[in-house]
């Protein structure tokens, strides 16, 4: 079993467009923070088909797609929706509290 995790402020809620992301570093890694639906999500900002930026591509109903080569992937689990990605982009919990996005870190 993990070791419960400390919550980290990563950035503002009102820094994230309305279906859009954000980037920011958290612990040396580069993090997508996404708003979909009105949801805050929080994903490697890597895509697994390309290595490239996922916060640079387009959110939609709960997905973002890589401005590369258009694989999309499930802001929820990470799991790719769209081709050419095979493979998933790990995930992260978030919570909003306030004005405040916090990320949930591995301890």
């Amino acid at each position: 079993m993990k070791a419960a995790g400390r919550a980290v402020r990563v950035c503002a809620l009102t820094q994230i467009p309305q279906e859009g992301s954000l980037r920011v570093e958290v612990g040396g890694r580069p993090v997508c923070i996404a708003r979909s639906n009105g949801e805050v999500f929080a994903i490697l900002d890597r895509c697994s088909h390309a290595d490239v930026a996922l916060s640079e591509g387009d959110v939609d109903n709960g997905t973002i797609e890589c401005w590369l080569h258009g694989s999309r992937f499930d802001l929820r689990t990470g799991a790719p929706t769209g081709l050419p990605a095979i493979r998933p982009v790990p995930t992260f919990p978030v919570t909003v509290e306030g004005d405040d996005v916090l990320l949930q870190m591995e301890s």
